[in-house]
């Protein structure tokens, strides 16, 4: 049985700060459970063009608001919203208040990964 807090994880390795948040990976492909789980902060009044070429993701928010865009359609986040991206979507992540979402990834990631926002605010893992 695998059991970690988040109180265990900040400020630690699992701990990644990706330009604008914090992703507080509870699981990594060395816990052997063949998908990550994230406690992820995004920073209020941030946009983030994402993209993950290697993963799967899917997101459900527990706090703040904000919206996702896709394809040009722009899908509003608050609560109690899940998104997956299941055809490894570019996507425009925008967060109003701060965001608080927990995230699955298949596969799993390593641990080291992160978000490498440049002058376009473009980022790929």
């Amino acid at each position: 049985m695998i059991i970690r807090t988040l109180n265990e994880i900040i400020n630690t390795e699992r701990d990644i700060e990706w330009g604008n948040g914090q992703s507080r990976r509870f699981l990594l492909a060395r816990d052997g459970m063949k998908f990550s789980l994230t406690d992820t902060l995004i920073e209020a009044n941030t946009e983030s063009l994402l993209e993950y070429r290697n993963h799967m993701e899917a997101c459900y928010c527990v706090e703040g608001e904000g919206e996702v865009e896709v394809d040009g359609k722009i899908y509003p986040i608050q609560p109690g919203t899940m998104y997956a991206l299941d055809k490894n979507d570019k996507h425009y992540l925008r967060a109003k208040t701060t965001l608080r979402l927990i995230c699955v990834f298949t596969p799993s990631l390593q641990g080291h990964e992160s978000h490498q926002l440049s002058n376009s605010k473009s980022s790929c893992y």
